[in-house]
Protein backbone atom coordinates (compact mmCIF):
# COMPACT_ATOMS: atom_id res chain seq x y z
CA UNK A 1 0.00 0.00 0.00
CA UNK A 2 1.54 2.92 -0.99
CA UNK A 3 1.14 6.50 1.29
CA UNK A 4 0.81 10.11 0.31
CA UNK A 5 1.44 12.98 2.60
CA UNK A 6 0.26 16.18 3.06
CA UNK A 7 2.62 19.21 3.16
CA UNK A 8 2.00 19.33 7.16
CA UNK A 9 3.67 15.89 7.25
CA UNK A 10 6.70 16.37 5.07
CA UNK A 11 7.81 19.31 6.50
CA UNK A 12 7.68 17.29 9.86
CA UNK A 13 9.36 14.53 8.75
CA UNK A 14 12.44 17.08 7.37
CA UNK A 15 12.64 19.26 10.41
CA UNK A 16 15.51 16.34 12.14
CA UNK A 17 16.82 16.11 9.02
CA UNK A 18 17.60 19.78 8.64
CA UNK A 19 19.02 19.68 12.13
CA UNK A 20 20.99 16.41 11.79
CA UNK A 21 22.98 17.34 8.50
CA UNK A 22 24.98 19.74 6.93
CA UNK A 23 23.31 22.97 5.45
CA UNK A 24 21.92 22.45 1.99
CA UNK A 25 22.22 18.56 2.01
CA UNK A 26 18.61 18.05 1.64
CA UNK A 27 18.59 20.79 -1.11
CA UNK A 28 21.51 19.43 -2.84
CA UNK A 29 19.83 15.44 -2.80
CA UNK A 30 16.86 17.21 -4.15
CA UNK A 31 18.86 18.92 -7.12
CA UNK A 32 21.28 15.82 -8.12
CA UNK A 33 18.23 13.78 -8.52
CA UNK A 34 15.91 16.65 -10.30
CA UNK A 35 18.97 17.23 -12.89
CA UNK A 36 19.42 13.22 -13.28
CA UNK A 37 15.93 13.20 -14.36
CA UNK A 38 16.15 15.90 -16.24
CA UNK A 39 19.41 14.38 -18.27
CA UNK A 40 17.54 11.21 -18.78
CA UNK A 41 15.09 13.18 -20.48
CA UNK A 42 17.22 15.18 -22.83
CA UNK A 43 19.38 11.91 -24.00
CA UNK A 44 21.87 13.94 -24.69
CA UNK A 45 22.62 16.96 -21.98
CA UNK A 46 25.60 18.47 -24.41
CA UNK A 47 23.72 21.76 -26.28
CA UNK A 48 20.38 21.10 -25.09
CA UNK A 49 18.38 24.27 -24.29
CA UNK A 50 16.75 24.34 -20.52
CA UNK A 51 14.51 26.83 -19.33
CA UNK A 52 14.80 27.65 -15.64
CA UNK A 53 11.81 28.98 -14.17
CA UNK A 54 12.69 30.52 -10.47
CA UNK A 55 10.76 31.93 -7.77
CA UNK A 56 12.01 32.67 -4.76
CA UNK A 57 11.72 29.55 -2.24
CA UNK A 58 13.30 26.05 -1.94
CA UNK A 59 12.07 25.11 -5.23
CA UNK A 60 13.35 27.82 -7.01
CA UNK A 61 16.92 27.40 -5.52
CA UNK A 62 16.58 23.35 -6.09
CA UNK A 63 15.59 24.08 -9.87
CA UNK A 64 18.24 26.52 -10.23
CA UNK A 65 21.37 24.06 -8.37
CA UNK A 66 20.25 21.38 -10.91
CA UNK A 67 19.92 23.82 -13.47
CA UNK A 68 23.90 24.42 -12.80
CA UNK A 69 24.91 20.68 -12.90
CA UNK A 70 22.94 20.46 -16.28
CA UNK A 71 25.36 23.11 -17.66
CA UNK A 72 28.62 21.77 -16.52
CA UNK A 73 27.39 18.77 -18.36
CA UNK A 74 27.22 21.20 -21.61
CA UNK A 75 23.45 22.51 -21.56
CA UNK A 76 22.18 25.84 -22.17
CA UNK A 77 20.68 27.31 -19.33
CA UNK A 78 18.25 30.37 -19.78
CA UNK A 79 17.22 31.60 -15.76
CA UNK A 80 13.86 32.99 -15.97
CA UNK A 81 12.77 34.64 -12.74
CA UNK A 82 9.11 34.23 -12.00
CA UNK A 83 8.84 36.86 -8.56
CA UNK A 84 8.55 39.75 -11.14
CA UNK A 85 6.50 40.70 -14.23
CA UNK A 86 7.43 38.11 -17.12
CA UNK A 87 8.60 39.87 -20.84
CA UNK A 88 5.78 37.79 -22.64
CA UNK A 89 7.45 37.85 -26.33
CA UNK A 90 11.27 37.00 -24.42
CA UNK A 91 9.89 34.10 -22.80
CA UNK A 92 7.89 32.72 -25.68
CA UNK A 93 11.12 32.90 -27.48
CA UNK A 94 13.22 31.11 -25.16
CA UNK A 95 9.96 28.18 -24.29
CA UNK A 96 10.04 27.55 -28.08
CA UNK A 97 13.33 27.11 -28.78
CA UNK A 98 13.74 25.25 -25.47
CA UNK A 99 14.85 21.43 -25.44
CA UNK A 100 13.02 21.14 -21.43
CA UNK A 101 11.43 23.53 -19.06
CA UNK A 102 12.40 23.17 -15.74
CA UNK A 103 9.21 24.46 -13.51
CA UNK A 104 10.38 25.48 -9.77
CA UNK A 105 8.28 28.99 -9.30
CA UNK A 106 6.27 27.60 -6.48
CA UNK A 107 6.46 25.21 -3.87
CA UNK A 108 4.51 22.71 -1.66
CA UNK A 109 4.18 25.18 0.70
CA UNK A 110 2.50 27.40 -1.57
CA UNK A 111 -1.67 27.73 -1.51
CA UNK A 112 -4.21 29.90 -2.86
CA UNK A 113 -3.07 30.01 -6.46
CA UNK A 114 -0.62 31.62 -8.69
CA UNK A 115 0.10 35.17 -8.50
CA UNK A 116 2.63 37.73 -10.27
CA UNK A 117 4.72 36.81 -13.03
CA UNK A 118 4.04 32.92 -12.26
CA UNK A 119 0.20 33.62 -13.81
CA UNK A 120 1.73 34.67 -17.08
CA UNK A 121 4.02 31.70 -17.21
CA UNK A 122 1.86 29.03 -16.23
CA UNK A 123 -0.75 30.12 -18.84
CA UNK A 124 1.91 30.57 -21.67
CA UNK A 125 3.35 27.31 -21.30
CA UNK A 126 0.09 25.69 -21.74
CA UNK A 127 0.60 26.40 -25.49
CA UNK A 128 3.45 25.07 -26.38
CA UNK A 129 4.64 21.38 -26.58
CA UNK A 130 8.20 21.42 -24.96
CA UNK A 131 8.38 19.04 -22.54
CA UNK A 132 7.95 20.51 -18.82
CA UNK A 133 9.51 19.13 -15.56
CA UNK A 134 7.96 19.89 -12.31
CA UNK A 135 9.89 20.26 -9.05
CA UNK A 136 7.92 18.90 -6.41
CA UNK A 137 4.64 20.06 -7.35
CA UNK A 138 3.58 21.38 -10.57
CA UNK A 139 3.20 25.02 -9.36
CA UNK A 140 -0.47 25.99 -8.69
CA UNK A 141 -1.41 22.92 -7.75
CA UNK A 142 -2.15 22.30 -3.99
CA UNK A 143 0.06 19.70 -3.47
CA UNK A 144 -1.66 18.44 0.26
CA UNK A 145 -5.44 18.63 -1.32
CA UNK A 146 -5.19 18.36 -5.39
CA UNK A 147 -6.91 21.54 -5.67
CA UNK A 148 -6.48 24.40 -8.18
CA UNK A 149 -6.99 27.69 -7.85
CA UNK A 150 -7.24 29.57 -11.49
CA UNK A 151 -4.04 28.30 -13.58
CA UNK A 152 -1.51 25.70 -13.01
CA UNK A 153 1.69 24.28 -15.23
CA UNK A 154 0.49 21.37 -16.61
CA UNK A 155 3.81 18.66 -16.68
CA UNK A 156 5.22 15.64 -18.35
CA UNK A 157 7.11 14.82 -15.52
CA UNK A 158 7.23 15.84 -11.58
CA UNK A 159 9.95 14.87 -9.63
CA UNK A 160 9.10 14.91 -6.28
CA UNK A 161 10.87 14.34 -2.95
CA UNK A 162 10.98 12.79 -0.29
CA UNK A 163 7.15 11.05 -0.26
CA UNK A 164 4.36 11.29 -2.51
CA UNK A 165 2.52 14.07 -2.02
CA UNK A 166 -1.36 13.57 -1.95
CA UNK A 167 -2.47 16.62 -3.80
CA UNK A 168 -0.25 14.66 -7.08
CA UNK A 169 -3.20 12.30 -6.70
CA UNK A 170 -6.35 13.87 -6.40
CA UNK A 171 -7.82 14.92 -9.44
CA UNK A 172 -7.81 18.17 -10.30
CA UNK A 173 -4.15 18.05 -9.45
CA UNK A 174 -3.42 14.91 -10.54
CA UNK A 175 -4.46 15.77 -14.48
CA UNK A 176 -1.57 18.60 -14.36
CA UNK A 177 1.56 15.91 -13.16
CA UNK A 178 2.62 14.01 -15.42
CA UNK A 179 4.35 11.11 -14.56
CA UNK A 180 5.40 11.17 -11.14
CA UNK A 181 8.96 10.18 -9.46
CA UNK A 182 9.51 10.27 -6.17
CA UNK A 183 13.22 10.84 -4.92
CA UNK A 184 13.65 9.29 -1.64
CA UNK A 185 16.01 11.55 0.19
CA UNK A 186 15.74 10.07 3.54
CA UNK A 187 13.02 10.96 5.58
CA UNK A 188 11.38 9.37 8.29
CA UNK A 189 7.64 9.18 8.11
CA UNK A 190 4.90 8.66 10.11
CA UNK A 191 1.89 7.13 9.20
CA UNK A 192 0.08 8.17 6.60
CA UNK A 193 -3.75 8.59 6.48
CA UNK A 194 -4.17 8.94 2.77
CA UNK A 195 -3.42 5.31 0.75
CA UNK A 196 -3.16 4.61 -2.38
CA UNK A 197 -4.23 0.42 -2.97
CA UNK A 198 -2.17 -1.87 -5.67
CA UNK A 199 -2.84 -5.03 -7.42
CA UNK A 200 -1.22 -6.74 -4.35
CA UNK A 201 -3.09 -4.83 -1.54
CA UNK A 202 -6.63 -5.87 -2.79
CA UNK A 203 -5.51 -8.86 -3.52
CA UNK A 204 -4.84 -9.62 0.00
CA UNK A 205 -8.23 -7.95 1.16
CA UNK A 206 -10.11 -10.47 -0.83
CA UNK A 207 -11.93 -13.29 1.20
CA UNK A 208 -10.68 -16.91 -0.30
CA UNK A 209 -12.99 -19.92 -0.03
CA UNK A 210 -11.88 -22.64 2.15
CA UNK A 211 -12.73 -25.64 2.44
CA UNK A 212 -15.47 -25.55 4.42
CA UNK A 213 -17.35 -22.59 2.29
CA UNK A 214 -20.74 -22.48 1.57
CA UNK A 215 -22.68 -19.99 0.11
CA UNK A 216 -23.72 -17.71 3.54
CA UNK A 217 -20.01 -18.13 4.31
CA UNK A 218 -19.23 -16.01 0.89
CA UNK A 219 -21.56 -13.10 1.91
CA UNK A 220 -25.07 -13.07 0.48
CA UNK A 221 -25.80 -9.67 -0.82
CA UNK A 222 -29.32 -8.15 -1.27
CA UNK A 223 -30.12 -5.81 -4.13
CA UNK A 224 -33.08 -3.47 -4.19
CA UNK A 225 -32.70 -1.63 -7.73
CA UNK A 226 -34.49 -0.78 -11.06
CA UNK A 227 -37.61 0.44 -11.58
CA UNK A 228 -40.09 0.47 -14.78
CA UNK A 229 -37.99 3.06 -16.51
CA UNK A 230 -34.77 2.12 -15.21
CA UNK A 231 -34.95 -1.33 -15.63
CA UNK A 232 -31.14 -2.20 -16.45
CA UNK A 233 -29.95 -1.07 -12.89
CA UNK A 234 -30.97 -3.86 -11.18
CA UNK A 235 -29.68 -6.08 -14.08
CA UNK A 236 -26.32 -4.88 -13.51
CA UNK A 237 -26.09 -4.34 -10.00
CA UNK A 238 -26.83 -7.71 -9.79
CA UNK A 239 -24.10 -8.51 -12.07
CA UNK A 240 -21.64 -6.35 -10.58
CA UNK A 241 -22.32 -8.74 -7.14
CA UNK A 242 -22.45 -12.14 -8.75
CA UNK A 243 -19.53 -11.26 -10.78
CA UNK A 244 -17.60 -10.44 -7.39
CA UNK A 245 -18.39 -13.74 -6.08
CA UNK A 246 -21.05 -13.19 -3.58
CA UNK A 247 -22.28 -16.11 -2.15
CA UNK A 248 -25.71 -15.55 -3.27
CA UNK A 249 -27.37 -12.74 -4.54
CA UNK A 250 -30.94 -11.95 -3.32
CA UNK A 251 -32.92 -9.06 -5.67
CA UNK A 252 -35.97 -7.81 -4.54
CA UNK A 253 -37.85 -5.32 -6.71
CA UNK A 254 -40.68 -4.58 -8.71
CA UNK A 255 -42.10 -6.63 -11.55
CA UNK A 256 -40.61 -5.55 -14.22
CA UNK A 257 -36.85 -5.41 -13.68
CA UNK A 258 -37.41 -8.62 -11.33
CA UNK A 259 -38.10 -10.17 -14.61
CA UNK A 260 -35.06 -8.58 -16.66
CA UNK A 261 -32.98 -10.05 -13.54
CA UNK A 262 -34.32 -13.96 -13.52
CA UNK A 263 -33.77 -13.91 -17.69
CA UNK A 264 -30.14 -12.34 -17.16
CA UNK A 265 -29.15 -13.93 -13.79
CA UNK A 266 -30.62 -17.34 -12.90
CA UNK A 267 -28.93 -17.94 -10.49
CA UNK A 268 -29.99 -15.02 -8.24
CA UNK A 269 -32.99 -15.31 -6.21
CA UNK A 270 -35.51 -12.76 -7.11
CA UNK A 271 -38.80 -11.33 -4.86
CA UNK A 272 -41.10 -9.06 -6.47
CA UNK A 273 -42.39 -6.82 -4.06
CA UNK A 274 -44.95 -3.40 -4.35
CA UNK A 275 -43.49 -0.17 -4.57
CA UNK A 276 -42.85 1.39 -1.72
CA UNK A 277 -43.41 -1.89 0.38
CA UNK A 278 -40.06 -1.80 2.73
CA UNK A 279 -41.26 -4.49 4.82
CA UNK A 280 -41.41 -6.69 2.18
CA UNK A 281 -37.66 -6.15 1.02
CA UNK A 282 -36.55 -7.19 4.48
CA UNK A 283 -38.63 -10.65 4.39
CA UNK A 284 -37.32 -11.49 1.21
CA UNK A 285 -35.07 -13.20 3.43
CA UNK A 286 -31.29 -13.40 5.41
CA UNK A 287 -28.61 -11.03 3.50
CA UNK A 288 -25.49 -9.96 5.11
CA UNK A 289 -25.58 -6.69 3.86
CA UNK A 290 -27.76 -4.64 1.17
CA UNK A 291 -27.19 -2.28 -1.74
CA UNK A 292 -30.19 0.07 -2.38
CA UNK A 293 -30.65 2.90 -5.02
CA UNK A 294 -29.72 2.24 -8.41
CA UNK A 295 -32.39 3.47 -10.71
CA UNK A 296 -35.20 3.05 -7.82
CA UNK A 297 -36.30 6.73 -8.66
CA UNK A 298 -36.97 9.48 -6.15
CA UNK A 299 -40.65 8.97 -5.17
CA UNK A 300 -42.48 8.22 -2.27
CA UNK A 301 -42.13 4.57 -2.76
CA UNK A 302 -38.65 5.25 -3.50
CA UNK A 303 -38.16 6.90 -0.13
CA UNK A 304 -40.06 4.49 1.79
CA UNK A 305 -37.74 1.51 0.55
CA UNK A 306 -34.42 3.46 1.73
CA UNK A 307 -35.72 4.08 4.53
CA UNK A 308 -36.44 0.17 5.99
CA UNK A 309 -33.26 -0.71 3.99
CA UNK A 310 -31.55 1.87 6.50
CA UNK A 311 -33.15 0.01 9.37
CA UNK A 312 -31.41 -3.60 8.76
CA UNK A 313 -29.20 -4.00 11.32
CA UNK A 314 -26.43 -4.93 8.17
CA UNK A 315 -23.57 -3.15 6.03
CA UNK A 316 -25.93 -0.91 3.59
CA UNK A 317 -24.40 0.59 0.47
CA UNK A 318 -25.71 3.79 -1.25
CA UNK A 319 -26.27 4.79 -4.57
CA UNK A 320 -27.88 6.58 -7.07
CA UNK A 321 -31.24 8.00 -6.20
CA UNK A 322 -30.52 6.58 -2.87
CA UNK A 323 -28.14 9.06 -2.58
CA UNK A 324 -30.38 12.26 -3.34
CA UNK A 325 -33.42 10.60 -0.91
CA UNK A 326 -30.58 10.40 1.81
CA UNK A 327 -29.59 14.01 0.81
CA UNK A 328 -33.40 15.20 2.18
CA UNK A 329 -32.59 12.84 4.90
CA UNK A 330 -29.35 12.63 6.59
CA UNK A 331 -31.12 11.72 9.94
CA UNK A 332 -31.30 8.08 8.70
CA UNK A 333 -27.63 7.96 8.30
CA UNK A 334 -26.47 8.98 11.40
CA UNK A 335 -28.85 6.53 13.21
CA UNK A 336 -27.12 3.92 12.11
CA UNK A 337 -25.23 1.70 13.72
CA UNK A 338 -24.35 -0.62 11.12
CA UNK A 339 -21.29 0.62 8.85
CA UNK A 340 -22.89 2.49 5.43
CA UNK A 341 -21.29 3.08 2.49
CA UNK A 342 -22.26 5.67 -0.03
CA UNK A 343 -20.97 6.06 -3.65
CA UNK A 344 -22.11 9.23 -5.54
CA UNK A 345 -20.86 10.96 -8.21
CA UNK A 346 -20.21 14.41 -8.48
CA UNK A 347 -23.41 15.66 -9.13
CA UNK A 348 -25.08 13.20 -6.60
CA UNK A 349 -22.46 14.41 -3.89
CA UNK A 350 -23.75 18.02 -4.37
CA UNK A 351 -27.38 16.93 -4.24
CA UNK A 352 -26.29 15.12 -0.58
CA UNK A 353 -24.16 17.89 0.49
CA UNK A 354 -25.66 21.17 -0.26
CA UNK A 355 -22.95 22.17 -3.04
CA UNK A 356 -22.50 22.76 -6.38
CA UNK A 357 -21.18 20.42 -9.17
CA UNK A 358 -18.03 22.55 -9.67
CA UNK A 359 -17.21 22.79 -5.92
CA UNK A 360 -17.01 19.24 -5.53
CA UNK A 361 -14.83 18.97 -8.39
CA UNK A 362 -12.66 21.65 -7.16
CA UNK A 363 -12.31 20.61 -3.56
CA UNK A 364 -12.45 16.15 -4.21
CA UNK A 365 -10.61 15.39 -1.17
CA UNK A 366 -11.65 18.07 1.35
CA UNK A 367 -15.24 17.60 0.67
CA UNK A 368 -15.20 13.80 0.89
CA UNK A 369 -13.54 13.72 3.65
CA UNK A 370 -15.99 16.36 5.53
CA UNK A 371 -19.34 14.65 4.56
CA UNK A 372 -17.84 11.06 5.78
CA UNK A 373 -17.08 12.91 8.90
CA UNK A 374 -20.65 14.78 8.81
CA UNK A 375 -22.83 11.58 7.79
CA UNK A 376 -21.03 8.88 9.90
CA UNK A 377 -20.47 7.27 6.59
CA UNK A 378 -17.81 5.68 4.04
CA UNK A 379 -18.46 7.98 1.12
CA UNK A 380 -16.95 6.71 -2.45
CA UNK A 381 -16.53 9.85 -4.52
CA UNK A 382 -16.66 8.18 -8.11
CA UNK A 383 -14.77 10.69 -10.57
CA UNK A 384 -11.55 10.62 -12.66
CA UNK A 385 -9.65 9.97 -9.68
CA UNK A 386 -12.20 8.35 -7.14
CA UNK A 387 -11.99 9.46 -3.75
CA UNK A 388 -12.44 7.05 -0.64
CA UNK A 389 -13.42 8.53 2.86
CA UNK A 390 -13.99 7.21 6.01
CA UNK A 391 -15.60 8.83 8.94
CA UNK A 392 -12.65 8.51 10.73
CA UNK A 393 -10.62 10.47 8.57
CA UNK A 394 -9.07 7.43 6.79
CA UNK A 395 -8.49 8.25 2.85
CA UNK A 396 -7.65 5.74 0.27
CA UNK A 397 -7.46 6.66 -3.70
CA UNK A 398 -8.31 4.76 -6.85
CA UNK A 399 -5.29 3.45 -8.96
CA UNK A 400 -7.04 1.34 -11.34
CA UNK A 401 -9.12 3.60 -13.82
CA UNK A 402 -9.76 4.41 -17.41
CA UNK A 403 -11.99 7.31 -19.01
CA UNK A 404 -14.33 4.71 -20.72
CA UNK A 405 -15.49 3.98 -16.91
CA UNK A 406 -17.69 6.69 -17.71
CA UNK A 407 -20.34 5.39 -19.17
CA UNK A 408 -24.06 4.33 -18.56
CA UNK A 409 -24.97 1.67 -15.40
CA UNK A 410 -20.95 1.74 -14.83
CA UNK A 411 -21.57 2.63 -11.50
CA UNK A 412 -24.51 0.45 -10.84
CA UNK A 413 -21.93 -2.40 -11.67
CA UNK A 414 -19.49 -0.68 -8.97
CA UNK A 415 -22.19 -0.26 -6.31
CA UNK A 416 -22.74 -4.64 -6.76
CA UNK A 417 -18.95 -5.28 -6.24
CA UNK A 418 -18.46 -3.16 -3.00
CA UNK A 419 -22.04 -4.69 -1.74
CA UNK A 420 -20.73 -7.92 -2.24
CA UNK A 421 -17.64 -7.39 -0.76
CA UNK A 422 -19.53 -5.91 2.31
CA UNK A 423 -21.37 -9.05 2.69
CA UNK A 424 -18.28 -10.88 2.44
CA UNK A 425 -17.33 -9.43 5.30
CA UNK A 426 -14.72 -6.39 4.49
CA UNK A 427 -15.25 -3.42 6.28
CA UNK A 428 -16.47 -0.15 4.41
CA UNK A 429 -13.28 0.95 3.63
CA UNK A 430 -11.84 -2.01 2.73
CA UNK A 431 -14.72 -3.10 0.31
CA UNK A 432 -15.22 0.27 -1.25
CA UNK A 433 -11.63 0.90 -1.73
CA UNK A 434 -11.14 -2.75 -3.16
CA UNK A 435 -14.69 -2.30 -4.61
CA UNK A 436 -13.82 0.54 -6.85
CA UNK A 437 -9.92 -0.67 -8.10
CA UNK A 438 -11.82 -4.35 -9.31
CA UNK A 439 -14.30 -2.07 -11.56
CA UNK A 440 -11.53 -0.01 -12.59
CA UNK A 441 -9.31 -3.12 -13.36
CA UNK A 442 -12.10 -5.15 -15.22
CA UNK A 443 -12.44 -1.58 -17.47
CA UNK A 444 -9.22 -2.06 -18.14
CA UNK A 445 -9.59 -5.56 -19.25
CA UNK A 446 -12.34 -4.62 -21.29
CA UNK A 447 -10.59 -1.48 -22.98
CA UNK A 448 -7.40 -3.82 -24.28
CA UNK A 449 -10.08 -6.42 -25.96
CA UNK A 450 -10.49 -5.26 -29.51
CA UNK A 451 -14.33 -4.44 -29.42
CA UNK A 452 -16.81 -1.55 -29.53
CA UNK A 453 -16.62 1.17 -26.93
CA UNK A 454 -16.93 -0.31 -23.30
CA UNK A 455 -20.57 -0.73 -22.21
CA UNK A 456 -21.56 -1.30 -18.78
CA UNK A 457 -22.40 -4.87 -18.92
CA UNK A 458 -18.67 -5.68 -20.40
CA UNK A 459 -17.13 -4.77 -16.59
CA UNK A 460 -19.39 -7.93 -15.38
CA UNK A 461 -18.34 -10.16 -18.08
CA UNK A 462 -14.43 -9.19 -17.16
CA UNK A 463 -14.71 -9.12 -13.71
CA UNK A 464 -13.69 -12.25 -13.23
CA UNK A 465 -10.36 -11.88 -15.42
CA UNK A 466 -10.00 -8.82 -13.01
CA UNK A 467 -10.11 -10.86 -10.15
CA UNK A 468 -7.92 -13.27 -11.46
CA UNK A 469 -4.96 -10.60 -12.15
CA UNK A 470 -5.17 -9.27 -8.20
CA UNK A 471 -5.63 -12.45 -6.52
CA UNK A 472 -1.82 -13.40 -4.99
Amino acid sequence: MRAAYDVEQIRAAEEPLLKALPEGTLMQRAATALARRCSALLGTVYGARVVVLAGRGNNGADALLAGAQLARRGAHIDIVPTTEAVDADALQRLIEMADLVIDGMVGIGASGGLRGGAVQVARQLAHVDTLVVAVDVPSGVDASTGEVAGVAVRADVTVTFGALKTGLVVAPGAEFVGAIEVVDIGLSLPAADVALLDAEDVGRLLPSPGGETDKYRRGVVGVVAGSDRYTGAAVLAVGGALGTGAGMVRFAGVTHPAELVRQQWPEAVVTVVSPGDGAAVLDAGRVQAWVVGSGLGTDDAAKDIVRAVLGAEVPVLIDADAITVVGEHPEWLRARSAPTVLTPHAGEFARLTGTDREEVEAHRLTLARAAARNLGATVLLKGSTTVIADPSDGVRVNTAHTPYLATAGSGDVLSGICGALLASGLGPLDAASAGAFLHGMAGLVAESVPAAPIRALDLVTHLPAAIRMVRP
